[in-house]
């Protein structure tokens, strides 16, 4: 008899063990059916990570980049992989790649060549650069002829050359960090000068050549100065322009002054064909009615290429007064017919 109440009690206790087993089992059936992705639940209370962790800029490096940009800057940090755009103080960056732990990308230009701080925000749609847009000014005088008498910038009909959509706002980035832009380099602090006194002349030190004729040769010699080239015998402007030589202030004298010293200035001239030999910084001539002699100059500030491989050159000027006049939109819209070439710097 106790051998038989020993089985009954040994059915007895495997029957409701095999009810635990059985809700246990019902249990871990209706947590892992639960999951969207059929994944079974962590054993013993564990968690996991997301498989898709929201993306974070750690550190940035360089912190510091030069005006004219061009360095590759690396944003460090997690859940990176899928960022496909990056925009910096609102320009759109080129070579963007990414990994799950960093972003690289080339550094673009700062906007209007301005030292300080700039928000970099990361995006995961691509973001395609568009050529800087130009604005126009003649609140100094400035007689808007680039040094011809008929059709100029703001009296041209013809629809001026488009840029892209804008970029998006860092508002709706995934990730954003930050780096400074600084005036680093000889080019960087000319092109500071250059955007701090398109419309804004520097008249205390230089004055305007607008009531003689133009301002435009004054302009671009004041940046070569900012460069970090001195005034000499041959090549001056004193007292507030009271006392200037025409190589400083008068393009036919100017064009062919620096020609001559090209040695000495690390100059090569170019025809406009050799447009992949320019870069900001450099000196355009420009010649509006094919009699061999120049009628205009400017600094450029930018150099674009296109997706297809077309390089466009802007450029800062004044008479137009402008930070990004387009060089082919002047010599077919605004001056049908003219040329340009260029003064290179060989570094």
């Amino acid at each position: 008899m106790t051998a038989s109440m020993n089985r009954r009690a040994l059915l007895s206790l495997a029957g409701v063990a095999g009810i635990g087993l059985a809700v246990a089992a019902c249990s871990s059936g209706s947590d892992d059916a639960g999951k969207k992705d059929g994944s079974k639940a962590p054993v013993g209370g564990e968690t996991t990570s997301s498989p898709s962790a929201k993306p974070v800029a750690k550190s940035l490096t360089p912190a510091q980049v030069p005006l004219v940009g061009g360095v590759t800057v690396t944003v460090a940090g997690t859940g990176l992989a899928a960022v496909k755009g990056v925009t910096v103080g609102g320009v759109a960056a080129r070579d963007v790649t990414a990994t799950g732990t960093k972003v690289t990308f080339t550094a673009p230009h700062q906007a209007m060549y301005t030292a300080g701080d700039a928000a970099v925000a990361l995006f995961t749609e691509s973001i395609e650069p568009s050529p800087s847009a130009n604005q126009s000014s003649d609140g100094n005088g400035s007689a808007a002829n680039d040094g011809q008498t008929g059709a100029t910038q703001d009296s041209a009909t013809a629809t001026p050359t488009p840029t892209a959509a804008p970029v998006p706002d860092a508002s709706t980035a995934v990730a954003t960090s930050s780096m400074a832009y600084a005036a680093l380099t000889d080019v960087d602090r000319q092109l500071q000068y250059a955007m701090a006194h398109w419309k804004d002349y520097n008249l205390s030190e230089y004055g305007t050549m607008n009531p003689i004729g133009g301002d435009c040769a004054n302009y671009v010699s004041q940046t070569l100065i900012a460069r970090g080239w001195e005034q000499r015998s041959d090549w001056y402007n004193r007292a507030a322009g009271a006392e200037h030589s025409a190589t400083w202030t008068y393009c036919p004298t100017m064009d062919p002054w620096l020609e001559t010293n090209a040695a000495e200035f690390g100059l090569t001239r170019r025809s406009s064909d050799e447009r992949d030999e320019v870069k900001v910084g450099d000196i355009v001539f420009y010649d509006w009615n094919a009699n061999g002699s120049p009628d205009h100059t400017t600094i450029v500030s930018e150099v674009f290429t296109e997706p297809d491989g077309t390089i466009r050159i802007k450029s800062a000027s004044h008479n137009q007064d402008g930070p990004y006049r387009d060089l082919d939109e002047m010599i077919t819209v605004q001056h049908p017919g003219g040329t340009a070439w260029f003064h290179t710097f060989d570094a």
